[in-house]
């Protein structure tokens, strides 16, 4: 069961960073990079990580790398350090078929997190019906947080109807809706909306391209007789693993507008930076070809990576990102925290 301190950070929505992967040059795991992620996810204000994700890389479950167990475990050892709050969300990704997600969720559960984040990449030969007993299945071992991957990278599209009957699915407490796509976000809102646990599953963001909207959007949903009010809580985001004090100080100015009649005109402005931003990062240009490399190559820059190396030597930045990411820097000052990083680098590096 998942702890009720835990449940209500869930529910009232909160900072989730993905979690990436510090490599050295030979593409090994670079342990103290690592390990100062971690620490300046945590001294920037975030609720909860996320780790073995897709910006962590799924091949860390490749047995040529076999660092799956390595990553979550030093998450695990920073956040016990750093004695978080007990509301800290700690969330492991899950992927594979039945088998190995009941391996990885067995062994996050016993190092102490909190939710598996289910991936449902790669099963593309499995009916909704299966994937529902897949994750029932997981779900008998840790709370699991839906994920609705985008197929530009491994996911698939999914019928209103799988949604409703996943919400339904006792012990998920929460979905990341990351299609990038309107329609297919407003599916997973009506579904839980739908759901006689609408009321248990939280909402949180994977919509690189559209966060700021998405947060500031109140769903209304005729359900019956009667209409269900519904947001977008928080966010799990690997944008969100970059500039990321920065990322907390707009996610709490937007909390405390969320609720008000009138949206300032200035947070959609911002929206739209953020997005731009977004581009030049996950590199949409060329099918999201750059997206890792992409976060890591913002993060080598500010001093917590070597390099922009990703486990695969296919994955590196793409034609022209380079200088995308070089615009949108000079171009948003306002939206990173390198400020932040040079004063307190050398104290996650210790």
């Amino acid at each position: 069961m998942l702890s009720p301190v835990v449940k209500k950070a869930l529910q009232n929505g909160t900072v989730i960073p993905a979690h990436p992967l510090g490599l050295t040059e030979n593409r090994q795991l670079d342990e103290k990079s690592q390990r100062a992620l971690t620490r300046y996810y945590i001294d920037a204000g975030v609720g909860g990580i996320a780790v073995g994700v897709h910006t962590t890389q799924f091949e860390i479950r490749n047995p040529e790398f076999n660092l799956y167990e390595k990553v979550l475990s030093l998450a695990i050892e920073e956040i016990e350090k750093a004695k978080v709050a007990e509301s800290f969300i700690k969330i492991a990704g899950i992927c594979g078929r039945t088998e190995q997600a009941l391996k990885e969720a067995s062994f996050a559960k016993k190092v102490g997190y909190d939710l598996g984040l289910v991936s449902l990449g790669g099963l593309k030969d499995l009916t909704e019906e299966q994937l529902l007993t897949h994750v029932r299945s997981v779900a008998d071992i840790i709370p699991v947080f839906g994920f609705y991957l985008q197929p530009s990278v491994g996911g698939r599209i999914f019928s209103y109807e799988f949604w409703k009957s996943f919400a339904d699915l006792p012990n998920v407490h929460a979905v990341k809706i990351a299609p990038f796509n309107r329609y297919q976000t407003f599916d997973v809102v009506r579904a839980v909306c739908h759901s006689n646990r609408n009321e248990e599953i939280a909402l949180y963001t994977g919509n690189d391209d559209n966060i700021v909207a998405d947060l500031l959007t109140t769903y209304r949903i005729k359900v019956g007789n009667k209409k269900i009010e519904k947001k977008i809580v928080g966010g799990l985001l690997g944008h969100w693993s970059v500039w990321t004090k920065k990322v907390v100080e707009i996610f709490n100015e937007i909390k405390t507008v969320q609720d008000k009649e009138f949206i300032p005109s200035e947070l959609l402005t911002l929206g739209q930076e953020i997005t731009d931003a977004n581009a030049a990062f996950f590199d949409p240009s060329h099918d999201f070809k750059g997206s890792i490399a992409g976060i890591n190559e913002i993060l080598a820059r500010q001093g917590f990576l070597k390099g922009n190396w990703c486990l695969l030597e296919k994955e590196k930045l793409s034609l022209g990102q380079n200088e995308e990411i070089d615009r949108v820097y000079a171009q948003y000052p306002h939206l990173n925290d390198d400020k932040f990083v040079r004063s307190n680098i050398e104290k996650w590096f210790s």
